[in-house]
C-alpha cells in the first residue's frame, strides 16, 4: 500500500487543528501531536480543512465529449427526441469512449472525487462497447478512483428490440447495477419495463438505478411501483431512483403516500437540482425518511454543454435550487455529495474518523459552510492515503 502518511496542523470539520496518521489505505490514528510512523511522508496541512473525499452518485463515462472540440447543443423536445440527437451524434464520434472518459476521470479527481457510479448506454447499437470501454477505465484508474457501473437502456427496453438480452449480458460482463428509464414515457408499458429490471437484479443479484423522468401523478405511480417491487423482491436499501421530478409536482397526500413507500423500500432519490423542471424537495423527503443524494448527470455531452465535475460547484447549485442558506443548510448539501453517496453506493460512511478509508481533501477554508459558498479551487486530494491531485492537476499518476 505504499509509505505511510502523516498530516500535520490539518483543520477538522470541529474547528480543532490536528495531525492525521494512514496506512494500509485507511486512517489510523488522529490527535493533536503524532508521531510520524517509520518512513512516513509528511505533509503539512497549513491550517487546511480537512474533509471526506466528494462522491459522485451519477455520471455518464461513455456520453461526454471531453477531448473533441466544442461541439453545439443539438435541441430536442423531449426524452426520446433526444435520445435520437445522442444516436446521431454517436455515430460521428472521432474519439472512443476510453479516451473522452478518462479526460473526464481524472479531472473529477483533480476536483477531489474518490469514488463515483457512471451509468453506460446499452441498446441494439452500441451493444456493451461502452460497458467493456468503462470497465477498461475502472481497471485502468482503479488507483485515483472507484468506479461503479449501471447497464442503462438509454433507448428502452420494450421499445428496442434485444436491448433485454443485452442487459442480462451486461450483468454477466461486469455491471454492478441494473438500470431503466421511464417505464411508462419511453416503453409504455410500467409493468413490463420494471418486471425485466426487477427480474435481472434478482437473478444476478444486483441493486437497480431507475432513470425516471416522467412527471406528476404518473411518475408518482411509478415510484411507487418501484417501491412495492422492491419490497417483494427484499432489495431495499439497494435501489435508486434517479431524477424523479415527479416529487416537486405532487399535492400533500399524494406526496406523504410516495414518501412513505420510498421510505419503507429503503430507496435512495438522486437528484441534480436540475434548472427548468421541478425537483424533489430534500428536506421533505429527509424529514420521510427518504434517503437524497446528488450527483452531476450529465458533463458536457449530447443532453447538456454544461458541466464540470465539481461536486462542491453541485452541492452550491443544490442551495440555489432549495434556497438553503444556515451553515446547517449548506452542511447538508455538503452531505448530499459525500456521506450520503458513500452509504448509498455501498462504501459506508464518508468521514474523517479512525478506521475510515483514508480518501480525503485539503481545501483552503475553516469551515464545511464556508466550502460550499466558497467552492475554494485550491485542494489536495488523497486516495488511500496517497496523495493524487493537488492545484488541479494529478501528480505522480501514470496508467502505464
Amino acid at each position: 500500500m505504499g509509505r505511510p502518511l502523516l498530516i500535520r496542523n490539518a483543520r477538522l470539520a470541529d474547528g480543532r487543528l490536528a495531525s492525521l496518521i494512514a496506512e494500509d489505505g485507511a486512517i489510523r490514528d488522529i490527535g493533536a501531536e503524532l508521531t510520524p510512523p517509520e518512513g512516513a511522508i509528511v505533509e503539512d496541512a497549513a491550517g487546511h480543512l480537512l474533509l471526506p473525499g466528494f462522491v459522485e452518485a451519477h455520471v455518464h463515462l461513455d456520453k461526454t465529449l471531453m477531448g473533441l472540440p466544442f461541439i453545439p447543443h443539438i435541441p430536442g423536445g423531449s426524452v426520446a427526441e433526444r435520445i435520437a440527437a445522442e444516436k446521431t451524434l454517436r455515430r460521428g464520434l472521432t474519439i472512443g469512449v476510453e479516451e473522452r472518459g478518462g479526460r473526464l476521470i481524472e479531472q473529477l479527481v483533480a476536483y477531489g472525487t474518490v469514488a463515483l457510479r457512471s451509468h453506460v448506454d446499452i441498446d441494439s447499437e452500441v451493444g456493451l462497447k461502452g460497458l467493456e470501454a468503462v470497465l477498461a477505465l475502472r481497471e485502468r484508474y482503479r488507483d485515483l478512483i472507484d468506479i461503479e457501473t449501471v447497464a442503462f437502456p438509454q433507448s428502452g427496453i420494450l421499445r428496442d428490440p434485444g436491448t433485454a438480452g443485452m442487459l442480462d449480458a451486461a450483468m454477466a460482463a461486469g455491471a454492478d447495477l441494473v438500470g431503466g428509464l421511464d417505464p411508462a414515457g419511453i416503453d409504455g408499458d410500467v409493468a413490463g419495463h420494471l418486471g425485466i429490471v426487477f427480474g435481472l437484479a434478482e437473478k444476478h443479484g444486483k441493486g437497480i438505478d431507475i432513470h425516471l423522468h416522467d412527471g406528476g401523478a404518473l411518475g408518482a405511480f411509478e415510484l411507487r411501483q418501484i417501491a412495492l417491487r422492491t419490497l417483494a423482491a427484499g432489495l431495499e436499501g439497494r435501489v435508486v431512483v434517479s431524477h424523479a421530478f415527479c416529487l416537486g409536482e405532487l399535492g400533500h397526500a399524494d406526496f406523504a403516500a410516495t414518501a412513505g413507500l420510498l421510505a419503507k423500500a429503503e430507496i435512495a432519490i438522486m437528484t441534480t437540482a436540475p434548472g427548468p423542471v421541478p425537483m424533489p424537495p430534500v428536506k421533505r423527503l429527509m424529514a420521510a425518511g427518504v434517503r437524497v443524494i446528488s450527483g452531476s448527470d450529465n458533463i458536457r455531452d449530447a443532453w447538456s454543454p454544461f458541466g464540470n465535475g465539481d461536486l462542491l460547484e453541485r452541492a452550491g447549485i443544490v442551495c440555489d435550487r432549495q434556497d438553503f442558506r444556515d451553515d446547517a443548510d449548506l452542511e447538508l448539501a455538503f452531505s448530499l455529495v459525500t456521506d450520503a453517496p458513500s452509504r448509498v453506493i455501498g462504501r459506508g460512511p464518508a468521514v474523517v474518523a479512525v478506521g475510515a478509508p483514508a480518501d480525503f481533501v485539503l481545501v483552503a477554508a475553516s469551515s464545511v459552510a464556508e466550502t460550499v459558498a466558497k467552492r475554494p479551487t485550491e485542494r489536495t486530494v488523497f486516495k488511500r492515503g496517497r496523495k493524487v491531485a493537488a492545484a488541479g492537476e494529478l501528480i505522480g499518476w501514470s496508467d502505464g
